[in-house]
């Protein structure tokens, strides 16, 4: 008896295999969106009613969506589980226990090219701000555990978590820098816009830390204060800005932009074809105020929808360095009350026409606030950072003023020479750590001075005139890259 049913399980498990091969040797060309769908739902009954162990159906779902959207290969494309959900609601209600990091992750980890948890950019007043973490930092550990291995799920399981509490993150930065940072999770509140006069000058300035349904309003909120204080230029700071709602990016660039488009995003969707155009009405900034955006390449999404929009209108000097690249709009579809997906549905384009995706939007004015360490300036960084020596001289004197912060810096600067701007600013960060933090830092911010110099210029409305839109620098690259091509080609034709 028993070997009848043996027989009879074995020819039941042969006879799925055939059916399985009977529709794998069709021409997959043919093969209709329908047709998939069925083959799933075999191998998912399959496997769920054959598997050695009895399976969690729910494993199953979860399993074969977070690989149908992995597949797909774009970062901001993904399933997202109850955790995932709780923690982008979290999000966007406005606070959350965390440690201020806006990262990404690439879906797919080689030994090559392992996928890190990259930080786009750490969010003003947070644990990872306060502790010095930079937009372009890759983590390469949670508390000890490897990042490449984790999904972007298990990673912000890991960094989010009860007010208090410490999490252990390992940066790796540059080539070889590599060095362990603990942070102590706190409540996390998603911040707007910070804003004051540049002291000693009659400049605005402005720091969007993120798009929210608020943003516009605390601008006119920040504008309104430089008006009554007389204010003759203006800087807009996006450094370090993960973006946010794209129609709080339009709200914003509106108040600049008295017509035209703003915005517009392309999808093979006709109903996600849009174009955002700005009003006269919302506009109330005067013509002819000079206006620096600062960027660099944390500056992403609805953060490069702002200042492509300025720059292709000749309205601000865009200085600092080039922004992150994302050109994509995602949207999130909920699959129950607990879980859904979230799914790039268009790219958009600046005035000029122009999608950055990939690509980011180059400064009119390339200024860096840290040059590129060599191998052995990276070295002795690292060992600096291990040696604790910044943080035992902040502990040593914890309200220091200014000339402390220097003396102390002269001091550190002995046993490890790096620029005394660069010393100092790590230990500021240190005292800061348990303040707010400032509204600025020109002792170190070389980018903010060279953007007050820029709004101070009397030669200003010539050097935005001659500025040039994101369209015209695309074809001219277009033309140098044909340009090189034929030189190569006739370079050829000669050796020959």
């Amino acid at each position: 008896m028993k070997k009848i049913i043996k027989v009879i399980a074995v020819a039941f498990l042969l006879c799925s295999f055939q059916c399985f091969a009977e529709s794998s040797v069709e021409n997959d060309s043919k093969i209709t969106s329908f047709q998939y769908v069925k083959k799933l739902n075999s191998v998912f009954d399959f496997v769920q009613q054959n598997y050695v162990d009895e399976i969690d159906p729910k494993i199953l779902y979860e399993g074969a969506l977070k690989g149908m959207l992995d597949a797909i290969g774009d970062p901001y494309t993904l399933y997202l589980d109850s955790d995932y959900m709780r923690d982008l609601n979290d999000t966007t209600s406005g606070s959350f226990g965390g440690v201020g990091l806006s990262i990404s992750k690439a879906a797919e980890s080689t030994p090559s090219k392992p996928a890190y948890v990259e930080v786009a950019s750490p969010i003003e007043d947070t644990p990872g701000a306060k502790a010095g973490i930079q937009a372009g930092d890759l983590i390469s550990a949670i508390d000890g555990l490897p990042t490449p291995s984790m999904t972007m799920n298990e990673v912000l399981s890991h960094l989010r978590g009860e007010i208090g509490t410490p999490v252990t993150v390992t940066i790796l930065r540059g080539t070889s820098m590599k060095f362990d940072v603990t942070l102590i999770r706190a409540l996390i509140e998603v911040p707007t816009v910070k804003y004051g006069m540049i002291e000693g000058t009659k400049i605005g300035y402005a720091r969007l830390i993120q798009f929210t349904p608020d943003t516009a309003q605390r601008l006119q909120d920040a504008l309104d204060s430089f008006e009554k204080n007389g204010y003759q230029g203006l800087i807009i700071d996006l450094r370090d800005n993960p973006g946010g709602l794209i129609t709080s990016a339009v709200d914003v660039a509106d108040k600049f932009i008295d017509n035209g488009p703003i915005v517009s995003t392309k999808s093979r969707l006709l109903f996600e074809n849009t174009q955002f155009s700005a009003s006269k009405e919302k506009t109330t900034l005067r013509r002819g105020l000079p206006i620096v955006v600062l960027i660099n390449k944390g500056a992403a999404s609805a953060s490069e929808i702002v200042s492509g929009a300025l720059k292709d209108y000749h309205l601000a000097y865009l200085v600092g360095e080039r922004t992150y690249g994302k050109g994509s709009v995602q949207q999130v579809i909920p699959l129950s009350s607990t879980d859904g997906i979230k799914i790039t549905m268009a790219r958009y384009y600046t005035p000029s026409d122009m999608n950055i995706d990939k690509i980011g939007i180059p400064p009119d004015e390339e200024i860096k606030n840290l040059a590129d360490f060599s191998e052995e300036e990276e070295k002795l960084y690292v060992d600096m950072i291990k040696s604790e020596i910044i943080n035992k001289a902040a502990e040593a004197k914890p309200n220091m003023t200014e000339a402390d912060i220097a003396a102390e810096a002269v001091k550190v600067a002995k046993e490890y020479p790096f620029d005394l701007r660069i010393i100092r600013r790590l230990i500021r960060i240190q005292v800061q750590k348990t303040q707010p933090a400032s509204l600025y830092d020109l002792d170190y911010d070389l980018q903010l001075k060279a953007a007050i110099k820029a709004v101070q210029n009397k030669d200003f409305d010539n050097m935005l005139k001659n500025t040039k839109t994101l369209r015209q620098l695309q074809e001219e690259a277009e033309d140098a890259q044909t340009a090189d091509g034929k030189g190569l080609t006739a370079s050829s034709s000669i050796k020959k």
